[in-house]
């Protein structure tokens, strides 16, 4: 069965006229071979998600853009979810950290004054103005 182009059949598939994306055309790349090996303490790649900023070097599930946040009380950049966990650093008051994500109270992201990745408590985090 041959469809036209003006058909009710196309009009099911393509419900948008081609007019409506008239957005500027999206700088594309292309993740050519295999994902590279990174260290994932100093690179915020994991199984599950990766920094976007990663994305034309490393394959991951899901990408997320980092979101700045100042450090409002010391705490220790640790290399687990667990608060027990060891710590790579202590982070100071003023610092930023670059959270990729909340989970029950931890974030996870990048200390980019100190180029390591990990987790602290959320509620060491400033949050932005409502």
């Amino acid at each position: 069965m041959t469809i036209s182009g003006s058909s009710s059949a196309t009009a099911r598939h393509n419900p948008l006229p081609s007019e409506a994306f008239d957005a500027p055309p999206r700088k594309s790349f292309a993740l050519l071979g295999a994902s590279v090996a990174l260290d994932p303490r100093r690179h915020a790649v994991r199984r599950d998600l990766a920094d976007i900023r990663l994305a034309d070097r490393v394959f991951a599930p899901h990408y997320a853009c980092a979101v700045p946040r100042v450090v409002i009380v010391a705490t220790g950049l640790r290399e687990a979810a667990d608060p027990a966990s060891a710590v790579l650093t202590e982070l100071e008051v003023g610092d930023v950290f670059e959270v990729l994500e909340f989970v029950r109270g931890r974030a996870w992201g990048r200390a980019p004054g100190k180029d390591l990745v990990g987790y602290l408590d959320a509620d060491a985090l400033s949050w932005p103005a409502p």
